[in-house]
């Protein structure tokens, strides 16, 4: 068994196609194929349900992938720790986030990029549960998320500004004679919502059902993408939170605050506590510190 070997069948997990993760490995098909099968042989296991096509893994692959991912995960730590013990802060910050909160990461981001102009980044869109988890086994370096149902106790968290919200519009569509909304003055408004379960979503029906009214939703997706789309298209409108970017996005964009509009739920950065910490990670969370005490200072 080699790294290799696991970095082909994650690609295949990722564009569940042969000829596309061979490709994204930059390999023939053929060998991709001989070398998951070698890895079975090894094993002693079937880890791929095979047909004319990709059909998936079996149960026993889905167990396999999941070691595989960490193995990965801890293969690129080592590596990025070699460098940082080199002096070179390279490799790759794997930030997860919560798809909605007062929070741009773009501001920690760029603040990385301009001081460490070699690293690389990736940022996901996770649920608060999928974020500690990748954190913990060391999948992410930090994660951005709520911290109600969080064991606070095996990470090490930075506290960030509570999520606040206004109205997202399209200027060229609505005009709004107030600088100030009430959940009240929202019925007057097309609305676009997160999909229902997500946790935004669950916090602005409690909202609305608190204030007695019932919006007027016309969209619904579980891209915060698609419903900026649909703001800008003039189809609705959208509660979204304050101060984290989204009407900067386009110069018609205006975002009004929402009086009494705060999701209770403390929203904070998290690194794992528990050795082996990266290096990637401490570092990057020890800038963070600085960078969110400037921040949250400014919003009090």
């Amino acid at each position: 068994m080699d790294i290799k070997q696991l970095k082909y069948l994650i690609a295949l997990d990722q564009t569940r196609h042969f000829g596309k993760a061979a490709a994204q490995c930059n390999i023939t098909q053929p060998t991709l194929s001989m070398r998951i099968r070698s890895l079975e042989e090894e094993l002693g296991l079937v880890l791929i349900v095979r047909g004319q096509r990709f059909e998936g893994f079996t149960p026993e692959g889905e167990r396999i992938l999941a070691w595989a991912r960490a193995l990965l995960a801890a293969h690129d730590g080592l590596q990025a720790e070699a460098a940082l013990c080199k002096g070179q802060v390279v490799g790759e910050l794997r930030l997860g986030m919560v798809p909605l909160a007062s929070v741009d990461p773009m501001i920690f981001i760029r603040h990385l990029t301009q001081k460490y102009p070699e690293l690389k980044f990736s940022l996901y869109s996770m649920s608060s549960e999928q974020i500690a988890e990748g954190v913990n086994s060391n999948q992410l370096e930090l994660g951005i998320c709520y911290l109600n149902n969080i064991n606070t106790s095996v990470f090490d968290v930075i506290q960030l500004p509570k999520t606040k919200m206004g109205l997202l519009h399209d200027t060229r569509r609505f005009q709004l004679d107030k600088t100030t909304l009430t959940w009240q003055d929202l019925v007057n408004f097309p609305l676009g919502f997160l999909s229902k379960g997500m946790h935004y979503r669950d916090h602005m029906d409690v909202s609305f059902k608190s204030a007695g009214i019932t919006p007027d939703y016309v969209f619904e997706s579980d891209s915060t993408f698609q419903i900026i789309q649909a703001v800008e298209s003039g189809i609705c409108c959208a509660v979204m939170p304050l101060n984290n970017g989204l009407e900067n996005l386009n110069s018609h964009f205006l975002i009004t605050p929402i009086s009494d509009s705060n999701i209770d739920a403390p929203i904070g950065l998290i690194m794992r506590k528990q050795e082996p910490v990266s290096s990637l990670a401490l570092r990057c969370f020890t800038d963070a510190q600085e960078i969110y005490t400037v921040e949250n200072e400014s919003y009090e």
